[in-house]
Order: C-alpha cells, then sequence, then structure tokens
C-alpha cells in the first residue's frame, strides 16, 4: 500500500497545536520566572540571570517536544483513507 493514501486528521492537528501553545506558554513562562527568580534571590547578576533563563528554556523546551510526540502517539495527525478500524 503506497504511502500516498495518508489524509490529516484535521480535528487531532487541531486539538495538538492548541494544547502546545498552551503547554508552550506556560512551561516558556515557568522557564523564564525561575531563571529571575533564582538569579534574583541569590544576587547572582543580570548576566547569570540570561543564562539561567536560557538553560531553562532549552529545558522547556524539549519538554515541549517530548510532549508533542506523546500527543501525536494518542492523537495520529494522519489517518489512512482505506484502513478498517
Amino acid at each position: 500500500m503506497p504511502s500516498s493514501d495518508k489524509s490529516i486528521n484535521w480535528t487531532s492537528l487541531i486539538t495538538i497545536c492548541s494544547v502546545a501553545v498552551l503547554i508552550g506558554t506556560e512551561l516558556l513562562g515557568a522557564a523564564w520566572a525561575s531563571g529571575w527568580a533564582l538569579a534574583g534571590f541569590f544576587q547572582l547578576g543580570p548576566t547569570v540571570e540570561v543564562i539561567l533563563q536560557g538553560v531553562f528554556g532549552l529545558i522547556a523546551l524539549y519538554a515541549i517536544f517530548v510532549f508533542l510526540r506523546q500527543a501525536s502517539r494518542v492523537e495520529p495527525i494522519f489517518k489512512r483513507e482505506g484502513a478498517s478500524s
């Protein structure tokens, strides 16, 4: 069976994109706030603050990637035309 008989499951795609925006915003906001709070609490200075925000931001982006990968397994974006379910 050729792979060209796949179509987009729009409901799943919209759901995953909406959740990605929600979760992504919260994770990146928490990453930024955590870097700011830790640098301020320990009086580390603005340079370390930006570094902490960047490190926490990268961790948040990785978490978003893992979440989206798992969400696309639960809610498949592509559906097969001839598949019997």
